[in-house]
Formats: structure tokens, C-alpha cells, sequence
């Protein structure tokens, strides 16, 4: 039996464990978060994944019960017998800056117990060169030389929430190795799982720019649209029409706006090209993707200026007024609350409003404005923001909302939600 350690458990790095497990191998993942450790040692997860019909949670006590998955929080922990790892641990942003000491540490750890023969595979979004430049050095302080002793390999995760187990299995894979049989042995335990066609490239550093410019395209293309979206709404067009009519051209894919761009990818995609890009003298070569993502950075404050303007229309302020959200998650049906535009949006009514209420009840995450009650953060309410869509939510009484929102209450939606489920029903000014 195969022996892996998936190392960060993460929304990647548990569902890949599990995967792995699912086709018989041994997993051992790893994951400094004790907490998270010991929740999922016991089964629990805050995932909203499944398979097959199958809830990533029976599928996490399956593979306990199976004894093919256990989690422990070091890597010096791991037993000797594994003789692949693979790294999801990532590289958050912080004020535009890369932290890159949660990765550095993995690297360092790994040094002190690699072994001839094994073979090391990062799946973290990267600056392009980081894995040669300061990975390998990192794991060499072991004495042993990648592409001679060790294997090291760069295959890059694309996979959406939500859609994981599915996406581990049909996404085409790509991987860079520090040699083609670097490469060739990283593809031998990624098809495993990965069923999909896979393609080895000249580089690493092709696929470590591949993997950042797939999202850093995505972010623009909302940017676009975005701004689409507010000329439509001007000009009384329902962008969400506009955008479905303009993507019957098959050579045309625009996506959908909304509050904002969110999650750990596309708004820190423009990030990881700017160091590498400054190195070489070229950031200015860049600035679609900057201006791109300054204008995305800067929906929430749009959205919350929409509502200060219709309250003034209302003969109201917003510091005298109550906002209720539903949604904080940085995405439809998705417990994720990294980089969550739903969040600013809510924090910055917090702020400015006299009273701001949230309810989203797959976000597990405590936060001062959260209700566990959809109803109870309406009441009295001047007005509801509709910012990302859960499944609850499509079976509240709408009727019993506008009940206990006030009389001149507003709804801006920006999901297209209510649309759905309750427009026919309720009187209330709505866009």
C-alpha cells in the first residue's frame, strides 16, 4: 500500500487526503492547527464537499474507520515507511506582502527526515521560480540534491470548492519537475487519483506561472464584467440577462458579478507575479492585472456607498439606520470566509451603520455581528444586502422577513437570489 502525507489540511488538503485514501492508499495528513487535528482525527469538518452522494464527513469516518487516513499535527511525527509528500500549505498575502514562513517551515522540517528515494511534490500557488529558488535549497539542507536523491516536483491545484473530490479526479494535471523523472514519479502518485489527461512541461517554473495566471485571468475578467454591470444597472438592464445573452457567443465567456472577488486564489494572484515581475524590471508590463484587481478591492466600498445613496433617497443616514446581511461567504454555498468581500462589506457597515446583523449559517467562523437566526437579524432592519447564497436560505418565510424588516425597508441583491425564491410574494422595493 502507498504511503502519502498531505501536508495542510486545509479546503485542498483534506479533501486530496481523502482522495488518496479513497484508492487505497495510506494517507498520513499533517496540519499544525491542533484544533483542526484533533476535530478531524474525531470525524468532524466544517467542509461543505461530497462524492458519489457522499458527504465529505462519511467520507472522513470511512477512511478513519478503514484506518487508510489519520491526521497528526508535525511532520517529524510521520513514520519512516512514507515515501511521498505533498504540500498544500500556502502562501497567504498580508497587506500585498507574501508570508512565506508557514512554507518555509514545512521545507525545513521535511529536511530533517528526507530520505534517498522520495519524492516531494508542492501543489501551493507560488511565485514563478519559488520552487528552485528557495524550496530546494530549503530541502537540500537535508544533504541529499533534488533531482539526484530526491524527487521534487511542482503540479499545480486547480481545483474550485465545492466541487474537490470531482476535480481531483477530472481536472487535466500539469507538473514540472526538477528533472523529467522527477516529473514522471510525481505523475505516478498523482494518478492515483487523477484520471484526467496529464502533461509534463519543460519547467517548473511554467507551471508555477500557469497556475497564477489562470487566476489572475479570472480576477480580470470579473473586474470587466463588474464594470459592465454597473453601466447596465444605469441603464435599467438587468446585468445578470446582459451577461447570459453575451456568453450565447461561444467564443465569449464572461462571468458574474457580484460583491466583490474572494478566496485564497484570484485576489492574491496579481501578488505572486509582482515579486518576480519587479525582479525583472517589468512590473509595469502588469498593469491590467494591478489596475484589475484595485478595482475589485474596491466593490465592497461600492456596495456599501449603493446603500448609503438609496437610504438618502429614503430620507434616511446610514448611522441612524440597520442593515442586515445574509451571506458572509466569500462564495455561493461555501463555509470559506478567506478574503471574503461579504465580510468587508459587513465590517465596513459595522462601522458606518447603526446596527449590522449577518446571518449565514454554513460559515462556522464567530464573528460579533453574526446571528444564528435569519429572522432575528432582519428585524426592525432598514434594509437586507443578499451577498453570497446558501442553501438555508432558500427556505426562510420571505413573508415573515418583510414582516419584521420596516415598512420602507430596501433589498439589493446582489446574487439574483431573491429572483428565485420570493419576488411574486413580498412587497418590497428591490434591486
Amino acid at each position: 500500500m502507498k504511503e502519502i502525507s498531505v501536508i495542510g489540511l486545509g479546503f485542498i488538503g483534506l479533501p486530496l487526503s481523502l482522495s488518496f485514501a479513497m484508492n487505497e492508499a495510506k494517507v498520513y495528513g499533517v496540519d499544525v492547527n491542533k484544533e483542526l487535528v484533533s476535530e478531524i482525527n474525531q470525524g468532524h469538518t466544517h467542509h461543505k464537499e461530497s462524492f458519489n452522494n457522499l458527504t465529505i464527513q462519511t467520507i472522513l469516518n470511512d477512511q478513519i474507520r478503514n484506518e487508510r487516513f489519520s491526521a497528526l499535527t508535525s511532520i517529524l511525527d510521520l513514520p519512516e515507511s512514507v515515501d511521498t509528500y505533498i504540500i498544500t500549505v500556502g502562501i497567504p498575502v498580508k497587506d500585498g506582502q507574501l508570508v512565506t514562513g508557514p512554507i518555509e517551515s514545512v521545507a525545513l522540517d521535511l529536511s530533517k527526515r528526507l530520505k534517498k528515494g522520495d519524492t516531494v511534490i508542492l501543489r501551493s500557488t507560488v511565485i514563478p521560480g519559488f520552487t528552485n529558488e528557495f524550496f530546494k535549497p530549503l530541502l537540500e539542507l537535508s544533504g541529499l540534491k533534488a533531482g539526484e536523491d530526491f524527487h521534487l516536483a511542482y503540479a499545480s491545484e486547480r481545483i474550485a470548492e465545492g466541487k474537490a473530490f470531482k476535480e481531483f479526479v477530472d481536472m487535466p494535471l500539469v507538473i514540472g519537475g526538477v528533472t523529467r523523472k522527477d516529473a514522471e514519479k510525481a505523475r505516478e502518485a498523482l494518478t492515483i487519483v487523477t484520471k484526467a489527461d496529464t502533461h509534463i512541461a519543460s519547467a517548473i517554473e511554467v507551471v508555477e506561472m500557469s497556475k497564477v495566471i489562470e487566476n489572475a485571468q479570472r480576477d480580470v475578467n470579473i473586474a470587466m464584467v463588474q464594470q459592465y454591470a454597473t453601466m447596465a444597472r444605469h441603464m435599467g438592464i438587468d446585468p445578470k440577462e446582459l451577461i447570459q445573452v453575451a456568453n450565447t457567443h461561444t467564443r465569449v465567456n464572461l462571468l458574474t458579478p457580484g460583491p466583490g472577488v474572494g478566496g485564497y486564489c484570484l485576489p492574491n494572484a496579481f501578488h505572486y507575479l509582482v515579486p518576480k515581475a519587479k525582479e525583472l524590471g517589468i512590473l509595469n508590463e502588469l498593469s491590467i492585472s494591478q489596475e484589475a484587481r484595485q478595482y475589485n478591492d474596491g466593490i465592497p466600498d461600492k456596495i456599501v456607498k449603493i446603500v448609503e445613496n438609496k437610504l438618502q433617497e429614503l430620507g434616511k443616514d446610514l448611522a441612524g439606520s440597520k442593515i442586515a446581511v445574509f451571506g458572509l461567504a466569500m462564495k455561493d454555498f461555501s463555509n470559506d470566509d478567506r478574503i471574503s468581500p461579504p465580510v468587508y462589506i459587513t465590517e465596513i457597515l459595522t462601522k458606518k451603520a447603526g446596527e449590522t446583523r449577518a446571518y449565514d449559517p454554513a460559515v462556522p467562523t464567530v464573528y460579533p455581528f453574526k446571528d444564528d437566526s435569519a429572522y432575528e437579524a432582519v428585524k426592525n432592519a432598514d434594509a437586507l444586502l443578499v451577498l453570497c447564497e446558501q442553501e438555508e436560505m432558500s427556505s426562510l418565510d420571505y413573508k415573515k422577513i418583510r414582516e419584521l424588516m420596516k415598512s420602507d425597508a430596501f433589498v439589493l441583491d446582489t446574487k439574483h437570489f431573491f429572483k428565485k425564491v420570493c419576488m411574486d410574494d413580498i412587497n418590497i422595493y428591490y434591486f
